[in-house]
């Protein structure tokens, strides 16, 4: 019951990131060290948001301003002795794709912004007496961006554009967990510390290329599964996420430099939040047979109800996903799973106040796992 169970429900539960606070993209789940022996797995996943607003009571529409995107993991995990795991995943920890459509009249039209990223996690867990086990390890994340902004224009310079350079920065993650397996129980809970990245960008109001920093936000994980009858389960997790620490503020288009050429005024930062979030899952799994098992997980992120940026413009949501795993042969286990998600409505700072509400996604994603 236990291995086909966790996978189907770990797949349900980690889609649900996709819309998560903030620019996240991954829960940073700590899951793979608890699968038995030696195993690998490869994920693929897409989610495809429609995210539109209006100004002046509705009369603009905006357009669809995201733009679906694909997200990957590679993980591994090997026992190396009986107290001792370690493992290895590479994937999209965070991630943004803007894009307001040229063909309205909405303030922000031509508007564009992207974040990429990989994140590598090195981790390990040492298993201690009385079923508690301890786990460390780095993580390593790899970033850039770029904005363009034609609504801030200065004569002679057009709109303002900016990239920046591409830093690889580390930060770290602790945690600690309990076992019973006798009932398939598990509890987990792990901090991932905040990691800062000192960019360099090239900013087209100024004539040498610019410093800025920002900071991925620390967060804490607890995930849980327990054994509630035969061959059912019940798993979740409750995710908070520090967002007040990031801030994306360009020196040129913030309006701290004096001597720059950039717009008159400070503008302040190009991107940052006014609130934290909390993002909780709960799921219910089912094993049917020998082969097949599945599960249902509910997503549910409160919302701030602070204003947001115009490059991010939802406010938490609500979500459901279903997932379900073949066991192909002894070793091999394929998972499908699908997720609907009613994205938060959210009001935009000024001076472009746009009221962006009724906004959905549908996700997919598989994953293959081999045990060896």
């Amino acid at each position: 019951m236990k291995k086909i169970l966790m996978t189907a429900s770990a797949l349900a539960l980690g889609a649900t990131a996709a819309t998560a606070g903030g620019i996240e993209r991954s829960s940073q789940s700590v899951g793979i060290l608890f699968e038995k022996g030696n195993y690998v797995e490869l994920n693929f996943g897409g989610f495809s948001p429609d995210v539109s607003g209006t100004v002046g009571g509705g009369a603009v529409n905006s357009g669809d301003m995201t733009g679906g995107f694909g997200t990957y993991s590679l993980g591994y995990k090997r026992a190396l002795n009986d107290k001792i795991d370690i493992g290895f995943v590479l994937e999209n920890a965070i991630g943004a794709n803007v894009g307001y459509p040229l063909t309205t009249v909405y303030p922000l039209r031509g508007t564009t912004a992207e974040i990429e990223n990989m994140s590598l996690t090195a981790m390990m867990r040492y298993k201690m007496p009385q079923n508690f086990s301890v786990i460390g390890g780095v993580r390593a994340l790899r970033t850039s961006g770029e904005v363009s902004l034609p609504a801030v224009s200065v004569p002679g310079l057009g709109g303002y554009r900016m990239n920046s350079s591409t830093e690889t920065d580390f930060g770290y993650l602790v945690g600690v967990a309990w076992e019973k397996p006798e009932i398939a129980a598990r509890v987990a809970l792990t901090y991932n510390s905040k990691i800062t990245h000192d960019f360099t960008a090239n900013e087209n109001f100024s004539p040498v290329p610019t410093p800025f920093s920002t900071t991925v936000p620390e967060s804490i994980n607890l995930e849980f599964q327990t054994g509630i009858a035969q061959n059912t389960l019940v798993f979740g997790s409750v995710r908070w996420v520090h967002w007040k620490q990031f801030d994306i503020t360009p020196l040129v288009y913030s309006g701290i430099d004096p001597d720059g050429p950039g717009p008159a005024g400070p503008l302040g930062s190009l991107v940052d939040y006014k609130a934290n979030t909390t993002t909780y899952t709960l799921g219910l799994g089912r094993k049917f047979n020998d082969q097949w098992s599945g599960a249902v997980v509910l997503g549910y992120e409160g919302s701030s109800g602070q204003r947001t940026g115009q490059l991010g413009p939802t406010d938490g949501f609500r979500s459901i996903a279903l997932a379900g795993t073949y066991q192909a042969t002894e070793n091999v286990k394929v998972t499908l799973g699908v997720r609907y998600v009613d994205i938060g409505d959210a009001n935009t700072n000024l001076p472009v106040n746009g009221d962006f509400s009724g906004n959905s996604g549908w996700g997919a994603g598989v994953r293959v796992g081999i045990s060896f």
